[in-house]
């Protein structure tokens, strides 16, 4: 008989069991919304599955009176906007001093203690110095998000850098390659499905920034709205708006794990 520790679950059991805690989480918000709504209707703290419904489809599927726009899809196109700019050019500078400073000693040990000093910087403690410098528009939100993850990318990547065999660098040496052959086609080719895997990592982090930012200075965006109706205690619109953008986040992390086992298998063979 296997060891518990030994069974894996089948590939339908692995959905049922990832299932499980959202449908245990659902059916206890029900639970303590009924009996808050019980004692008193007009109770906004949880507010029921239909006054939620209610709430998305006035704010997803009507044109505000306002402004004529759909409000969720103008935030969320907005939102994916920066998000995507951000987290596109942290990877990309991640990726370069990432390599550079993992395969080129000369390199690390000038910039690696700038950037770990950099990374340890609180991001929002400098998000006011970024709207003094870039204004109130759309740049000073993707340099937070940029700011706030580049140096976890950079370290990450240098580290992944440093642990390829040192063996495979010998054999490139010896079979005649120069620096600039050795980090294009050894160690770049190791170094991005680890990219792909660090940026999932670092996601969670960049909606975070990226909704202080529009808390604090917007005029459309998910973390716009959910700070604009908050004042009202608009619970029934903050919390479609919060599950909106983990699903978001769901999204584009399922994307990035299929883009990285399709493009990269022998990375997850191995791992």
């Amino acid at each position: 008989m296997k060891k518990f520790i030994n069974r894996h679950p089948n590939q339908y059991g692995r959905w049922v069991l990832g299932i499980l805690p959202f449908v245990l989480l659902l059916i206890l918000y029900v639970a303590a919304s009924n009996a808050r709504l019980a004692e008193n209707p007009n109770d906004p703290l949880l507010p029921s599955l239909m006054q939620m419904g209610d709430a998305i489809q006035r704010m997803a599927f009507e044109p505000s009176k306002r402004t004529g726009e759909y409000l969720m899809l103008q935030d969320t196109l907005a939102s994916l906007q920066r998000i995507g700019i951000g987290v596109g050019v942290s990877a990309l500078i991640g990726l370069i001093f990432g390599i550079a400073n993992g395969a080129i000693p000369y390199i690390r040990a000038t910039l690696s203690p700038l950037i770990v000093g950099v990374s340890l910087v609180p991001p929002m403690a400098i998000l006011p110095i970024l709207f003094i410098i870039f204004g109130l528009e759309e740049l000073a939100k993707v340099m937070l998000i940029i700011v706030g993850i580049t140096p976890f990318l950079i370290r990450d990547l240098q580290q992944r850098t440093l642990e390829i065999p040192e063996e495979q660098i010998i054999k490139m040496q010896t079979l005649g390659a120069n620096t600039w052959q050795i980090v294009t086609r050894l160690a770049l080719p190791q170094i991005m499905p680890r990219l792909l895997a660090t940026t999932r990592l670092a996601l969670g982090t960049a909606w975070i920034f990226l909704i202080a930012a529009e808390a604090i200075a917007a005029t459309e965006g998910l973390g716009y709205r959910i700070f604009l109706v908050r004042r009202y205690l608009s619970m029934d619109v903050i919390l479609p708006y919060v599950m909106w953008i983990t699903l978001l986040a769901l999204m584009i992390d399922f994307l990035l794990a299929r883009i990285s086992r399709w493009r990269y298998p022998w990375f997850h063979a191995s791992s």
